[in-house]
């Protein structure tokens, strides 16, 4: 029979992260403290002969939430199932990887854009409005010759503000979408003509303009956090001059644990400033519960596209250890597995409520996590008139719309029966590494929903100091969702509405 491949598995117990009773055999959770101890080659001999296992050298424990529970195992198939064998009380599952749910308009791989024999490729200069001499460095430019395919090209503009990208023959583009790091609003352009230059103009971000997190909530005045400990599951936080991070822990097997900053995407870093941003325009902004204790717990790896499973399931562990309230989670997209849900549900059990993205697939389902039924999935809201003209965020903009015509669910966001509460998602400003920018995605409607969630209970001391256990997450979640306003959405659109603490 031929060898497997060795591959990462994550060892869970019966029930949950850690071994205990009633829900795990007594012999169970000695097991898995033997194991615990696998971490080298002679160490896993060792567990291996008092298993009773055929176990490889390649055998290796490499991380342990639990000593008596959750473990990140490096191991062929056959000793997997070698161990289920053992110890049938054990969940044997498969390493799986979530992504952010930030939306940005991309081009299909598998049926992009290709040059025509000898066509030119087509430049494309990308300045500020503000400054026309100035060009915009490092603004990622796609651009579609068919839209609804998502066939086209895309790059990044060098020194001069320029990218020349591949089209082909194409004489006309349906789209350009433009993407800058910071400083500006994106750009999106329709029926532009190849036949002579592009020049496209950014507008330079005011941090007072009311964007769509602005406006929804100028009318909830609520609590501003205090007292109140939310963790973001990202990938990282900060450091950033709007921000104060009081802890955190980065779970990435590999990584250093005490790295908890931002891993260079931005995306954390835009999480926690709606959250918890105490800056004041025009130089800084303000989240929505600026007094939270807020905390980083870093699930993606440098440069890495996504998380592991065993990762956020640390992570959502680790937090709830440190005594967060709420977990905001703006990822998802991959297959539901029992490793996160076990996280999500030990969470709940100890008085935590999770909020999740619902995903940006448009109009797909809703994405796991937030579609576990013990998560709080959160779609994101849009309203018109709350970002420039020209914007990335005009192509958003997708029937129905609610009671308030100008209202509207972003159409990139996931909708379905899971979906608990809206919260503003489209063209959103906040804190980046090196100062701010907009973004757009449930990725940013679930941490408006958080910092609801935080000025309720900041506002709400006797919840806030119940003991830390179901019946607690229960009561807040009630709180957070029986504040919801209907904003006339179907309600597989917006859940409940959107809260007003």
């Amino acid at each position: 029979m031929a060898k497997s491949a060795v591959k990462q598995f994550v060892v869970l117990p019966t029930r949950g992260l850690q071994a205990s009773a009633p829900t795990s055999s007594a012999s169970l959770a000695p097991f898995l403290m033997r194991m615990s101890l696998a971490t080298t080659a002679t160490a896993a001999r060792s567990f291996a002969a008092s298993a009773g296992l055929a176990v490889t050298p390649a055998f290796r424990v490499l991380d342990s939430i639990h000593e008596d529970g959750a473990k990140l195992v490096e191991m062929t198939p056959e000793t997997a199932k070698a161990l289920t064998a053992q110890q049938p009380g054990l969940r044997v599952v498969p390493v799986v990887y979530y992504k952010t749910a930030v939306f940005r308009a991309a081009i299909d791989e598998k049926v992009k854009a290709k040059a025509a024999g000898a066509a030119p490729k087509v430049p494309i200069r990308i300045l500020s409005d503000a400054n026309p001499a100035r060009p915009i460095v490092g603004a990622t430019v796609v651009a579609f010759i068919d839209f609804a395919n998502r066939i086209g090209a895309q790059g990044t503009t060098n020194s001069q503000g320029l990218v020349s990208l591949s089209l082909g023959s194409a004489k006309k583009l349906e789209r350009i979408y433009v993407y800058p790091k910071l400083g500006f609003w994106g750009a999106l352009r329709r029926n532009v003509s190849t036949t002579k230059a592009i020049e496209i103009k950014l507008t330079t971000l005011d941090l007072g303009f009311p964007d769509a997190l602005r406006f929804f909530s100028k009318s909830n005045a609520g609590g501003n956090g205090m007292g109140v400990k939310v963790a973001v599951v990202d990938t990282g936080v900060g450091p950033h001059a709007d921000l104060t991070v009081t802890g955190g822990l980065n779970t990435v097997e590999g990584e250093l644990s005490t790295n908890f900053g931002d891993n260079g995407a931005g995306h954390g870093t835009h999480v926690g400033g709606i959250i918890a941003a105490h800056g004041v325009p025009p130089t800084g902004i303000s989240g929505l519960a600026p007094k939270v204790q807020l905390f980083s717990y870093r699930v993606f790896g440098k440069g890495a596209e996504g998380a592991s499973n065993f990762s956020i399931a640390k992570a959502i562990d680790r937090a709830v250890a440190q005594g967060c309230d709420l977990i905001n989670l703006s990822l998802g997209g991959g297959p539901s597995d029992p490793a996160t849900a076990s996280a999500v549900h030990d969470a709940r059990q100890a008085g935590t409520v999770v909020i999740a993205a619902a995903g940006n697939e448009d109009r797909s389902l809703v994405d796991f996590p937030g579609a576990d039924p013990l998560c709080v999935a959160v779609s994101a809201l849009g309203r018109k008139g709350t970002f420039p003209k020209g914007a990335v965020e005009q192509g958003d903009v997708a029937g129905p719309f609610g009671m308030d015509p100008k209202n509207f669910i972003g159409g990139f966001s996931n909708i379905g029966p899971e979906i608990d509460l809206t919260g503003p998602g489209v063209g959103i400003i906040s804190t980046v590494p090196g100062g701010h920018a907009t973004m757009s995605g449930t990725s940013m409607a679930s941490p408006a929903v958080t910092g609801y969630a935080a000025r309720i209970l900041s506002s709400m001391p006797n919840l806030l100091g119940l003991p830390r256990d179901q019946t607690r997450s229960d009561k807040i979640l009630a709180a957070l969702l029986q504040s919801a306003k209907s904003l006339a959405f179907a309600v597989n659109f917006q859940g409940r509405g959107l809260p007003q603490p």
